[in-house]
């Protein structure tokens, strides 16, 4: 007969996988909730469903619905664009935003930079909206000021459809670039400090060093980055567009995230507004799948 394995002592510590399990814990139920089970309430987009009675399969009626509608198509035009915007336009920000953090030289200099940069992050879309609007008003606001002082006519930004879509790119960048540099920083302080020694043997400038050295190094991060970022493609901002979205402007900032709320929560169409969803959930997993596959093949890096 085996004998039985001894139990720990009381006091004893768990093991290290343990600790790090636990710590998890809290990530997964998160995603197990809020991602993994709303999965099965995708079913809807092939039913006309009803909260009260059963539910009856209606194919790919909703689907057929949808991309026949016109003012879906203005809405996925509206979310490409937006998208568009935030994503080849806002990537290279951070990238150079860490770039000439990593080149100060004063920590307390650095530390204030990163902080003031960070702080942006911590406040709601509700919050930055109100600054932006105040910020923008034609009245008030300090932009308009600004362009009082070189004989400039006010300008109402946020009522204005050549406008609005720079707005929404702004703040973005105001908001995120600061928090979304923090994993390039991580990169660039994980370099061996070796390469640069080198290349200082070899007279390198500062400039070259950045280029063949800090660049390449940063490579396999802004690949991954630049994957998961296109997942969220579709994705142009429920928060952000909802809270500075008025009548001038609808018509121009109308994204997917929107039409959704609005056909799904206020007009109660709970199987058309699914189909939505559905449609912008697969585009991004077909948009990960082939960008992985993309630079797997060309540089032999990706997500896995």
């Amino acid at each position: 007969m085996k004998a039985k394995p001894a139990l720990a002592p009381p006091g004893a510590r768990l093991p290290d996988r343990t600790v790090l399990l636990l710590l998890l814990a809290p990530a997964l139920v998160y995603f197990a909730v809020y991602h993994l089970w709303p999965i099965a309430g995708m079913v809807m987009a092939f039913q006309d469903y009803r909260i009260v009675g059963p539910s009856r399969f209606a194919g790919l009626k909703h689907f057929r619905t949808l991309f026949s509608s016109p003012a879906f198509l203005d809405v996925l035009r509206n979310t490409l664009i937006i998208s568009s915007m935030k994503i080849i336009l806002f990537f290279p920000l951070p990238i150079v935003f860490a770039l000439m953090v990593n080149e100060l030289r004063s920590m307390f200099l650095r530390k204030f930079v990163q902080a003031t940069a960070y702080l942006p992050h911590f406040l709601s879309w509700v919050v930055i909206a109100g600054v932006w609007i105040s910020f923008l008003s034609p009245g008030t606001g300090g932009a308009n000021q600004l362009r009082g002082v070189f004989g400039l006519p006010p300008v109402d930004y946020m009522t204005s459809k050549g406008h609005i879509r720079w707005v929404l790119f702004a703040s973005e960048t105001w908001r995120s670039m600061g928090w979304d540099s923090i994993i390039y920083l991580a990169a660039l302080m994980r370099i061996s400090p070796s390469l640069y020694e080198s290349a200082d043997m070899d007279g390198a400038s500062p400039l070259q060093k950045m280029r063949y050295v800090t660049l390449p190094e940063l490579v396999p991060t802004m690949v991954t980055v630049f994957i998961l970022n296109l997942g969220f493609f579709l994705n142009a901002g429920f928060d952000q567009v909802f809270n500075m979205m008025n009548d001038s402007v609808i018509s121009v900032i109308d994204i997917l995230d929107t039409y959704v709320y609005r056909i799904g929560l206020l007009n109660m169409q709970y199987s058309f507004s699914t189909a939505a969803s559905l449609f912008k959930g697969l585009i991004g997993l077909v948009l990960i799948l082939s960008t992985h596959a993309a630079s797997k093949r060309v540089t032999g890096k990706g997500l896995w």
